[in-house]
């Protein structure tokens, strides 16, 4: 059984991939990096709503950022996060 952290840690990961938009915001970083505005057009949903959801997957270190003159691109962490979501689409497609 692994330790009781690294279990705390893992629910609060599953925490994040439970909403839609948080969802939506990822797939749309699968193809290219893209900055808030573009990520906001694909998901539809406000600048700040976008914004606000960006911080929650920085925060679970799902997506990194790279500042681009006065703009910020998003983009995937690693591949990692493409295999969750693959491995999620799989599961619950069978």
């Amino acid at each position: 059984m692994p330790d009781e952290e690294l279990l705390y840690d893992l629910a609060d990961l599953f925490k994040v991939f439970a909403d839609t938009t948080r969802i939506k915001m990822l797939y749309a970083l699968l193809d290219s990096p893209l900055c808030v505005a573009d990520i906001a057009e694909t998901v539809g949903a406000t600048q700040s709503a976008v914004s606000h959801q960006l911080r929650i997957l920085k925060q679970a270190h799902l997506v990194k950022f790279q500042r681009d003159g006065k703009s910020i691109i998003y983009s995937l962490s690693d591949d990692h996060v493409h295999t969750m979501l693959a491995q999620g689409m799989e599961h619950i497609c069978e």
